[in-house]
């Protein structure tokens, strides 16, 4: 007589027989602790099975094996291991496409995420539309022929700028000039003496003097052609 499938005998036979493997008591009692099964109780529920012939087992030196009867179950042939290996294959074909389109549609979750909200998007076209119309007005005023800057406070930037390369020059020229006497007749390499000092020429920190001319220039040839 077949166990109930609700008690520990009916339990067990339904455990062995999904598992359909090699499985020895302890394998049993740790599988079906969820139903508070002990593992004196498996123990025996697996002997009384094995004595009724619903289940075989094998010994391994004082252990035993215990495995489902192979006879219960239908063993497909050629034609139908043929069809289920298809169906498989499809199967797998399914669930790639499954996973891609689960893919996309996290990776669109994300982008909608990291948007902007209704709410941000207001304030962010308002900001941009305040900041055209700055823009605009400034553009008017430059077409219009509005001067933004005096021509006194311009002139005296100019001086005031022109002095300073002036003094730069004269600076570098005597910097020049009492470098090369020190270092004519040294013994010293010039490189390895500078770095000594810690000196740093203007090209060494990325100054060039005559890109500052250049723009003083350039500002008297515009001056010149008004």
């Amino acid at each position: 007589m077949a166990p109930k499938p609700d008690n520990v005998e009916g339990i067990v036979l339904n455990f062995v027989n999904e598992q359909n493997r090699p499985l020895n008591s302890q394998n049993v009692a740790d599988a079906l602790q969820k139903y508070n099964l002990k593992k004196t109780g498996v123990q025996k529920a697996l002997d009384a099975l094995c004595d009724s012939g619903q289940i075989s087992f094998k010994e391994y030196g004082k252990q035993r094996i215990y495995l489902a009867r192979q006879d219960q179950f239908k063993i497909p042939n050629g034609q139908e291991l043929d069809q289920m290996k298809k169906d498989n294959s499809k199967l797998q074909e399914e669930l790639e496409a499954q996973k891609k389109a689960l893919a996309e549609v996290e990776a669109e979750i994300r982008a909608l995420q990291s948007s902007l909200t209704l709410g941000e998007i207001h304030a962010k076209e308002a900001k941009l539309r305040s900041e055209v119309l700055e823009m605009e007005d400034k553009l008017v005023k430059l077409r219009s022929g509005v001067v933004l800057v005096k021509p006194e406070e311009k002139k005296v930037v100019e001086e005031s700028y022109s002095e300073k390369i002036n003094q730069w020059r004269k600076r570098k020229r005597i910097f020049k000039e009492l470098w090369d006497a020190i270092t004519e007749n040294s013994p010293k390499d010039v490189k390895e003496f500078k770095e000594e000092l810690g000196l740093e020429y203007d090209e060494d920190v990325g100054v060039s003097l005559q890109s500052y001319s250049d723009l003083l220039n350039l500002s008297k040839k515009r001056k010149t052609s008004q």
